[in-house]
């Protein structure tokens, strides 16, 4: 019989790539997974894992158990959430992961929202960056997340966790005016909008928009965020490379350093208003897209479903309202 702890150290050896991370991860130790997945091993009765190097890798039979795995811990995850929907009311700790443009706005709504609802509900906010959601959820480390890809970085597909869609929203191009009188507000100086994936097809729109600053500083997220890769990749399809000087994931500091002169740079519509004075806002056909993530199989638990109940009812009000105030990435 094959054990369904070490199936789920299998599939974060899978995911991960070294025993090291998976360990560091699960907080076990190396020499604790190693002899568990050798363990595996003898339960499978065939070779599961093979060296490569310092690397550990799977071999096929190794790579088709782990996708069995991921069909036992779905099922698994939908148990917990039949078994706690036979319970009395919804109560108990709720970990919420969000990136920080999130916090500031659709998370203090659906807290707001789940007090009033379910107030035995214990929600716990950690800030955290989408491309490490993954990671957090399959860990336990969090039940549930927000989460955004953008164009020219759609997000991984991934089979471990389940995904419910909230809110897209275009992005803008940030440039200082060169008077007071050609500042102007998120509504103004747009280019025409497109759907998913569109900034791809955008080339010469994006020439048109990005090209005269070719030659500035740029303002962009921290390297090996979503929102990095997001803003060189769209310099990219304008047919130049950025000369980045800052990296900040704050968008009113983004905001902030444009109006001082130092370059230009990208923020989503959730972040555009209010900007300040001496800055220009430019519509571009590139959007982020915001989503609530939880491990695959969980939807139907209620406190995850409160929770995705509560940021869709925060983001039809905020939409509704015209309210987008934002400040992060």
């Amino acid at each position: 019989m094959l054990d369904v702890r070490r199936l789920h150290l299998l599939r974060e050896l899978d995911r991960r790539g070294t025993i090291a991370a998976v360990a560091e991860a699960l907080t076990f130790t190396a020499s604790a997974v190693s002899q568990q997945l050798g363990v595996l091993e003898r339960e499978a009765g065939v070779p599961l894992l093979e060296r490569s190097g310092r690397r550990v890798i799977l071999t096929p039979a190794g790579r088709s158990l782990v996708a069995h795995a991921d069909a036992v811990l779905n099922r698994l995850e939908q148990a917990v959430a039949e078994l706690a929907g036979a319970r009395d009311g919804i109560g108990g700790p709720l970990r919420i992961g969000t990136f920080p443009s999130g916090g500031h706005t659709i998370v203090p709504a659906a807290l707001a929202e789940l007090a009033c609802r379910h107030p035995a509900l214990e929600p716990m906010v950690r800030e955290i960056d989408s491309a490490r959601v993954s990671d957090g959820l399959r860990a336990g480390e969090l039940d549930v997340a927000l989460v955004h890809d953008y164009d020219f970085v759609p997000a991984t597909p991934d089979t471990t966790v389940d995904e419910v869609p909230l809110l897209e929203e275009p992005m803008y191009l940030v440039t200082r005016a060169r008077s007071e009188a050609t500042s102007t507000d998120a509504t103004a100086n747009s280019g025409q909008g497109g759907g998913q994936g569109e900034g791809q097809g955008h080339g010469d729109t994006l020439a048109a928009l990005l090209g005269p600053c070719a030659e500035v500083p740029w303002i962009t997220a921290r390297d090996g965020t979503t929102g990095h890769a997001m803003a060189v990749r769209a310099c990219q399809a304008a047919g130049f490379q950025p000369r980045i000087r800052h990296q900040v994931n704050d968008f009113r500091t983004v905001l902030a350093l444009v109006a001082a002169g130092q370059g230009a740079g990208f923020v989503p519509e959730m972040a555009a208003v209010p900007s300040p004075a001496g800055v220009v806002l430019t519509k571009l056909p590139l959007f982020r897209r915001s989503k609530v993530a939880f491990r695959a199989g969980g939807g139907a638990h209620p406190a995850i479903a409160a929770f995705v109940a509560a940021a869709t009812t925060a983001v039809e009000r905020m939409v509704g309202s015209g309210g987008r105030a934002g400040s992060s990435a």
